[in-house]
Formats: structure tokens, sequence, C-alpha cells
């Protein structure tokens, strides 16, 4: 992946604590942490240029050769398509009328563009047409590309790495959003940054989520903080000193995945991140929620819930690859600005790339 970078005062592993913080309160029945049976898997050996971040890393772009670059947008237009043809048709021989505008305003709401974005885009290309004098079909499908792109490039913010060390990442989704497995191909990613990595499996609700989580460390040789039955704060408390103490660049906890209506649940979760903030001061330092892209209008409900609960501070879009509706981040994009960190495509490692708003539209208009 292309990286640039920015030199950066050298920032030594934290110490130890000699004991827990007293304020760590929230584990139920259990005032040291530490003291829990803890399994860890696969630890690999920190080389002596991981155990301290001398430079600030920023994750924009993938390496990719020009036919790898084709096949990935290739997939992704793929992915997109059911909203591309129903955008693109409308276009083909069309006369700039009411008309048009009708059925562009039905396909953006059938795309899950939602109400508010698509009266932005639609009253915004009506304006565009009459200042510039638009009379051809193909000139305001170019004002409309030009549009979305403004729109979304707000959402294309690069992941950036070395802020602090460790850099502790809380990762939160529903259930069957591809959480543990977009865990697994972002550890990858980060490794291509010459990042150390640590996993917290903090999700101890799903059954075999925990050997899920060791499975993708096994693949990619990275270290797993894992306890027998233990609380999910608790889990993530350990990971964080873990790292300090190995002086690991990137920490990622995993969470258990639940419906943002179960407010018992998103309670769990505030305490999962008020304990890794006990654990480390600054922490976490990005939290993200994973985002099934097939599940439309659900999705933007899913983005205020988990954010007016936990703060995000980005998204990863997954699954773009079936029947996906790409005009949620529209919708994203005009309620709830969050960076769009990554979207995938597929099961492999390469099928997960930072977000581009060029590319996303141009495989939305076909």
């Amino acid at each position: 992946m292309f990286s640039f970078f920015k030199k950066k005062p050298k920032v030594e592993p934290a110490a130890l604590p000699e004991s827990p913080p007293e304020a760590l309160t929230d584990l139920p029945q259990q005032t040291e942490p530490e003291a829990a049976p803890v399994v860890t898997a696969h630890i690999p050996p920190v080389a002596p240029a991981q155990a301290a971040i001398e430079e600030e890393t920023i994750i924009v772009a993938a390496p990719v050769a020009a036919e790898q670059k084709r096949s990935w947008l290739s997939r992704l237009k793929t992915g997109l398509s059911k909203t591309s043809s129903s955008l693109t048709m409308l276009f083909v021989g069309a006369k700039i009328d009411d008309d048009l505008y009708e059925e562009l305003e039905s396909a953006l709401l059938l795309s899950d563009a939602g109400v508010e974005a698509t009266q932005f885009l639609l009253n915004a290309l009506k304006k565009k047409v009459k200042e510039d004098k638009l009379t051809e079909a193909a000139q305001v499908k170019a004002a409309l590309r030009m549009l979305l792109i403004d729109l979304l490039t707000p959402l294309q913010k690069p992941l950036v790495l070395g802020r602090h060390q460790p850099l502790v990442m809380m990762i939160a989704g529903v259930n069957g959003a591809g959480k543990t497995t977009t865990i697994g191909k972002l550890a990858k990613h980060l490794q291509a940054h010459q990042q150390s990595v640590l996993l917290a499996a903090g999700d101890t609700f799903r059954a075999a989520a925990r050997e899920q989580l060791t499975i993708w460390g096994e693949r990619n040789n990275v270290t797993v903080i894992a306890q027998e039955s233990g609380d999910p704060a608790a889990v993530a408390f350990d990971a964080v000193h873990s790292a300090q103490a190995r002086g690991t660049n990137v920490v990622m906890v995993d969470t258990a995945g639940r419906l943002p209506t179960q407010l018992h649940l998103m309670d769990e979760l505030k305490k999962i991140k008020r304990v890794i903030g006990k654990g480390m001061a600054s922490a976490p330092h990005e939290v993200l929620l994973i985002i099934d892209g097939n599940t439309g209008q659900n999705a933007l409900a899913q983005v205020k819930a988990f954010d007016d609960a936990l703060g995000l501070t980005g998204l990863v879009i997954t699954k773009l690859d079936g029947t996906a509706k790409g005009g949620v981040l529209a919708a994203i994009a005009t309620t709830r600005a969050i960076p769009v960190y990554f979207i995938g495509v597929g099961e492999q490692i390469d099928d997960l790339q930072p977000f581009n708003a060029v590319e996303f539209v141009d495989a939305l208009l076909g």
C-alpha cells in the first residue's frame, strides 16, 4: 500500500503500572483484571524496530499493479451494479424535464440514499442545469457525478497510524456485518505498514468468536489475547497493558455484535470503552463501526445509534459485492459525515481497500 510519512518525535512505550488503577470498578466482581485466566495465542517476538514508532504513517491506497487495480474496480462496479443500472439507464436518450428528475428521485431513494440526500442532490442538480444551461443527458449525468463526488469526498479520510504507542482501536458492529473477518484483514493491512498488531478477543457472547479470531491470528502471525469465560472489559484491559509491555504498535479490540436496540448490550460497549481508558488514559484512539453494505437505510440507523453511544471515529463498509445499495453512503454523508476508512467487496485480503470517493462514484454511475 502507498503511504507517506511525517517525522514525529520518538514515542517510548508506556511502562506497565504496578497494579490496576483503583478506578477500575466497572469490572464485575473483579478488582484485578490481570488475575483472570488469560489465553495468549501466537505471540511472535517483537522486532526492535517495532518497539517504538518513529514516524507517523497514513494509509492511503494499495500499491497494486494496473491489472490488479482494474480487477478491484471491476469487482466494485459489479457489487454496485444494482444501484448503477437504475441510475445510468435514466440518462440514455433522456430529455431534461420533470420526468427525468422524478425518475432520478425514485432511483436515488431505491438506492437507500435517503430523503435528505436525495433532495439535496436533486436541488443542486436542478440549479446546476439551470445555471450552466445544460441540454444534453450526458451533461446532466456528468453534473450528477461531480455533485456525488463533492458529497462523498468528506468521507474519504486516511487511517493515521503512529499517533500513540500503542494505537488502540475498538471495533463494533452488529452480528453478521463481517466484524471479525474485517479485523483479520485490517491486521494484514497494518502489518503491510510495518506495524506490530495485537488482537483482543472481547466478543464473549457469540459461540466460537474467540476461536475465529484466533484463526485470523494464526494466519497473520498476530498475538491474540483472550480469557476463558472472561469479562470483555477485562480482556480489553489486559490487551492494552500487554501491548504497552511488549511495545506493540496497534491493539484492535473485538466486541460482541449487538443490535442498537439492545440497550443493556450497548451499555456493555460503553463500559468496555471506559475500561480501555483506565488502561491507557488517551485510549481508545479509534472507534470503528463495521457495516454490512446490504443493510441499506438500516445501516444509517446503526451509525446514529453507535455514534451516540460511543463517539465513532470511522466506518468500514463490507459486502459491497452482492445486492448492495451504494446510496447509503450519500445518506451517511448528509446526516453523519463519519469517515469511511475502508470498503470491502469480497472475502479475500485484497478485497478490503481504502475508500476513494471518485472510484466509488464512477462505479456507481457506470
